[in-house]
């Protein structure tokens, strides 16, 4: 029989576990802030580089390319990570790149070197700040709940390209663009100090009531390593839908704040348009994730993807018959929508693969995140250059839509 004694003890200990979870969507919130906001920033800097070396399109926004690559490619291995050493060490290495990277970017005068700061390490930081660890972490602490809450910590992705991209625009045109990196470098490296004083030990157990169950919830698909979940059609169906929708957002995300101004709006308004977009990317997170309950799996994929179309649809119309309405459609439609999918995603890898192993085999999904986003920032670059103008770049972004619609309707485990 319980004693008073007992209930008590049971009442502090769930609620410490209701507090201590709350502080771990704050902290994945704000890695995912971080992220974000330093990773997609770099759209500010595309035509400073372009006047202050002379390089054509498809040159600056190779810096984006590759650092979006090594983003997704190093999935795994963050993932592995993860596993073995703990959020505490992926989540400070995180921010010491980051910091490291744009510190160093603010001296580089070679296009190399530029890859190898910006692209390489912002790309690897990121990628310890980013969905792998986000997600597995969450879905140590979170069951009935985890895509809910997996989209409001996601949902920082809009609230760090709002609040990052105007202030690496004002630092820019006051600073110019070295100091900006400079400054910037600075900021991400205080991180590390409120960081280090987190409770990890606590943090990286997880829920007791999920404790040594090595998964959110039942799992269908029980994986215990990478090799094992390679046969599987769920891998490769959620493989290529980052592949394709990654194309299609980062055709036009490296080029959109130039396309603006080349369309004829103010730099500072350029920017400012597209980092209010992180005002509705957490809404179109939220709404989606809802609708997933709600109309279901296919459903939920159409508004989000038809959306995304629109959007593409008013940013071409934009180019034609530049106004404040077509551009507010468009950062509704595109800008509400760009990280929509990825709670979805995450979710369901973490409920479909089981087991030790999950954070190494979403980090390998993660893959098709890098590679897709590396193409379409490299061809839209290309295309630009070779056209003269963005009609042929927003096309491809809209065909790599449709294709990642595909694999929600093909394969079984990922309708629904």
């Amino acid at each position: 029989m319980l004693s008073v004694g007992d209930v008590v003890a049971g009442i502090e200990n769930t609620s410490t576990a209701r507090r201590m979870g709350a502080g771990v969507v704050a902290l994945c919130f704000t890695a995912g802030f971080t992220a974000r906001g330093f990773l997609e920033c770099f759209v500010v800097f595309v035509l400073p580089l372009s006047l202050a070396f002379g390089w054509d399109r498809a040159e600056v926004v190779s810096i984006y390319a590759v650092s979006v690559f090594a983003n997704g490619v190093v999935g795994p291995l963050v993932g592995w990570l993860f596993d073995r050493a703990g959020p505490r060490t992926v989540y400070g290495l995180g921010v010491g790149l980051v910091g490291s990277a744009f510190s160093l970017a603010a001296y580089a005068d070679a296009l190399w070197q530029f890859q190898l700061c910006f692209g390489l390490g912002v790309g690897l930081g990121t990628a310890c700040l980013g969905n792998v660890p986000n997600g597995t972490l969450l879905s140590r602490w979170f069951r009935s709940r985890l895509t809910f809450v997996t989209s409001i910590a996601f949902s920082a992705f809009g609230f760090g390209i709002l609040a990052i991209v105007p202030l690496a625009q004002v630092l820019n045109d006051r600073l110019g663009w070295r100091g900006a990196y400079a400054t910037l470098g600075a900021g991400a490296l205080l991180l590390l100090v409120p960081l280090f004083l987190l409770p990890w030990r606590r943090i990286a157990a997880g829920a007791p009531e999920l404790a040594g169950t090595g998964t959110e919830g039942a799992g269908n698909l029980r994986s215990r390593s990478l090799p094992s979940a390679l046969v599987h059609a769920a891998f490769w169906g959620l493989f290529f839908v980052y592949f394709f929708t990654s194309s299609a957002m980062f055709a036009i995300v490296p080029q959109v704040v130039a396309y603006l101004v080349e369309a004829g709006f103010a730099p500072l308004e350029a920017a400012t348009a597209w980092g209010f977009s992180g005002m509705l990317l957490p809404l179109g997170m939220i709404v989606i994730g809802w609708l997933d309950g709600v109309i279901g799996r296919r459903g939920s994929v159409l508004v989000s993807y038809g959306l995304s179309l629109a959007g593409i649809v008013f940013l071409w119309l934009l180019g034609h018959f530049p106004n404040v309405w077509l551009l507010g459609a468009f950062i509704a439609c595109f800008g509400g929508m760009l990280g929509s999918r990825g709670p979805l995603v995450s979710s369901i890898a973490m409920r479909v693969f089981s087991g030790p192993a999950k954070a190494t085999i979403f980090g390998a999904i993660g893959i098709g995140n890098g590679f897709g986003s590396a193409l379409g920032a490299w061809v839209g670059g290309l295309l630009h250059d070779w056209t003269g103008a963005y009609d042929a770049v927003i096309a491809f972004a809209g065909a790599s839509v449709v294709l990642a619609v595909l694999p929600f309707f093909l394969v079984r485990e990922l309708r629904g």
